[in-house]
């Protein structure tokens, strides 16, 4: 099985606990439809790659962290795309879950979809229950306050913003749950693997400042121009475009320095070299704005 197959799996899985018995309809297809079909499920394949080059002997608990960690990904999409945030109509090619269900059932829907992801940990409890509690202490502070995506959604509240905090917490805490929950479900220690997520969060970030700035809607799949229109900080204002270009290079070599030693070294620095690629077109966009 690949490791797309296998993420799709495992969250289809998760999100069918969330439709069983007698559930609302609406909310219950809202739960499909924010989940699937996914993105390029970048965090939970980081997860699972680090878990398989730590030796993954537990793959059924590996799968219930990659699942819970993508289930609060899109939580955090469904929210971030609400009127009293970006107030965005289009994700992932498709409208947004509160254009599409209403807005109440869109706040329903990623309120359903973070509850999911620790029942989802929770189930999967009885693999390895001291790596269970592990999984949902390290998901917890990635997602909540102070150091998770929530308390990046609220520096933008800030009139003075942490500009370190804010993309720690905005893009690069599910980057580090990610690397630190694959080392957990394969029975590592997650600090060593700080420093590969913290990275590989702040190349995305930067990656996501240059799609925002040279992309169009229809390449992107989602509203663009969101950092000029928000006032959000973001790496093309402050380097201009060949500096954030340069930046983002930087950021990605250092993460492969980073891997810590194990025994799927070289695997994971390929998976890292890949996902490098995959950012590079970001730069050198064929439809990009004028």
């Amino acid at each position: 099985m690949n490791l797309n197959t296998r993420i799709d799996s495992a969250v289809a899985r998760a999100v069918a606990i969330g439709q069983s018995g007698v559930a609302p309809a609406q909310l219950s297809s809202a739960l499909s439809y924010a989940t699937a079909p996914g993105g390029a499920r970048i965090r939970p394949t980081i997860l699972i790659s680090v878990a398989l080059a730590c030796g993954d002997d537990q793959p059924d608990l590996t799968d219930a962290a990659a699942a819970a960690l993508e289930l609060i990904h899109c939580a955090s999409l469904v929210h971030d795309d609400l009127p009293c945030f970006d107030n965005a109509n289009i994700r992932r090619g498709k409208a947004s879950v509160h254009r599409a269900f209403s807005e109440p059932l869109a706040v329903l829907t990623g309120d359903s979809l973070i509850v999911l992801a620790f029942e989802t940990l929770a189930r999967a409890a009885t693999e390895a229950p001291d790596r269970a509690m592990k999984l949902v202490l390290a998901l917890a502070q990635q997602t909540g306050m102070p150091g998770g995506i929530c308390a990046g959604q609220g520096w933008e509240s800030e009139t003075n913003i942490d500009l370190s905090a804010y993309h720690r917490t905005k893009t690069g805490a599910l980057f580090i749950a990610a690397t630190q929950m694959g080392a957990l479900a394969s029975g590592q220690e997650p600090d060593p693997w700080f420093e590969l997520g913290a990275r590989i969060g702040e190349a995305f970030q930067v990656a996501d400042d240059l799609r925002d700035a040279l992309y169009d809607v229809e390449t992107l799949g989602k509203p663009v121009g969101q950092d000029d229109l928000h006032g959000r900080p973001n790496a093309v204002a402050q380097l201009g475009m060949d500096g954030a270009v340069r930046r983002l290079k930087d950021i990605l070599s250092g993460a492969i320095a980073s891997i810590p030693s194990c025994p799927g070294e070289a695997m994971l620095a390929e998976m890292v070299r890949k996902q490098a690629e995959r950012l590079t077109p970001v730069v050198e966009p064929v439809n990009a704005k004028g």
